[in-house]
This record gives C-alpha cells, structure tokens and sequence, in this order.
C-alpha cells in the first residue's frame, strides 16, 4: 500500500494484511440510491446510471445501515446524530477501509492506475468527460471491479492522516479525525488524481457534484 511518488502523504510503501471482504463492482447509482432512500441528492441532470454525487459521508453511512436492513442483514454502523461507530462484527453493507479500496483498486497488478497504466482506458476524467457517466462504461480491472479511477470520488470510512510506517493487519485509520479520506478521481481531476495511491480528504458534511461512494462487505 502506498506510493514511492506522488505526495508525501502516498508515503511510505508498507505491507498491510486484509481479512477477506467483498466489493460493489461499481460505485453506488443514483437509480440505486433513489431505490433505497427515496431520493436522489445528486446536482447533475438526469442519468439514472451514472454514481450518484453530492452525498456527504454521512450520507453514504446512512445508505450503507438501510440497504442492510432492506436485504436483512446486520447493520454495520450504530448512527446517533454525527457520531458514528462501526460494528465489526456485523455483515452489513459498509464503506471499504482505506487499505481495502486500494487493494481493490490495484486488482491484483501494479498499474499506475485502477486496471492500466493507461487513464483513458479505465476512467472518466477531464479529458474524456464533462460530467459522470454511466458506471462500468470503461474496462474493469483484474478483479473485474470497474470506475475505480475516475468517474466519481469515493468516500472510504478512515479518518484522515500520514501512513504508519510499519507492517498492519485490517488498518481502519486513526480513531479520530477532521476529514474523512476519499479516493479514485473524478470527471473533473487530470490524470494524476486517478493514481490508484492518490488520495483526498473533506470533513464528513461536504458534498461534491465529483463524490460519490461503493460500499463493502465483510466475507462470511
């Protein structure tokens, strides 16, 4: 996990060790979304297909706890106003750790982005997009995941800070925190933002017509 380049907060390189989880292929849509929560927040026009935006974390959390409860399975999160805790020990529908979206994003191969070291082949950003597509429009990556480079940002559950350098098993971030991380670039980032190891924070209200989110699940 991590980068030798890009920004310093890419830095270090270090072994991370992950119990086994499952992964949305896409990011969550706004026809997904409107299905569960009975809204559509997203600030573009139209598009049903397309990964729904302008959702805070908060937002996708909330998302995560009601999905569960619609297939009947345990909710992830205990939710009281801002406060929110994550029940390890549930099955439900939750956003990926940090390290989890990066081993998710790299599909098993070293590419400087999410399936190719080339951008156009795999993502949706400034140069081939003006606003979000529909998902799963460009070629998946090694685990058969798609826009995990560009499309939309995604919000991931660790609070925001420099890596430990040292080896870990199932990092989920610090305990505490300003920002919420979030990764992948989007239609509106250059090349640069869609690196697999590059990463972006916001405090856990904001909302970007470019941020959206997939959820995970841990592996029975």
């Amino acid at each position: 996990m991590g980068s030798t380049g890009g920004n310093t907060d890419e830095w270090p390189v270090h072994s991370v060790r992950l119990s086994p989880f499952v992964m949305m292929e896409s990011e969550v849509t706004r026809a997904q979304y409107l299905q569960v929560m009975g809204s559509d927040p997203s600030g573009l026009d139209g598009c049903a297909e397309c990964p729904v935006e302008s959702v805070s974390w908060f937002d996708a959390v909330a998302f995560a706890n009601k999905l569960s409860e619609a297939q009947g399975l345990r909710p992830a999160y205990r939710i009281s106003g801002e406060s929110v805790s994550w029940d390890q020990s549930a099955n439900g529908w939750r956003l990926p750790t940090e390290a989890e979206w990066e081993y998710a994003a790299r599909g098993g191969a070293s590419f400087v982005y999410a399936g190719s070291d080339d951008a156009t082949s795999v993502g949706w950003f400034d140069t081939n997009a003006t606003r979000t597509m529909p998902v799963c429009g460009r070629q998946r990556n090694g685990y058969g995941l798609c826009d995990m480079s560009g499309n939309v940002w995604e919000w991931v559950w660790d609070w925001y800070d420099f890596y430990a350098p040292r080896e870990q098993d199932d990092p989920s971030g610090p305990q505490s925190g300003e920002y919420r991380v979030f990764r992948s670039g989007s239609w509106d980032n250059g090349p640069r933002g869609l690196h697999a190891t590059t990463r972006e924070a916001a405090t856990p209200d904001t909302r970007y017509v470019s941020l959206g989110f997939r959820l995970a699940r841990s592996s029975p």
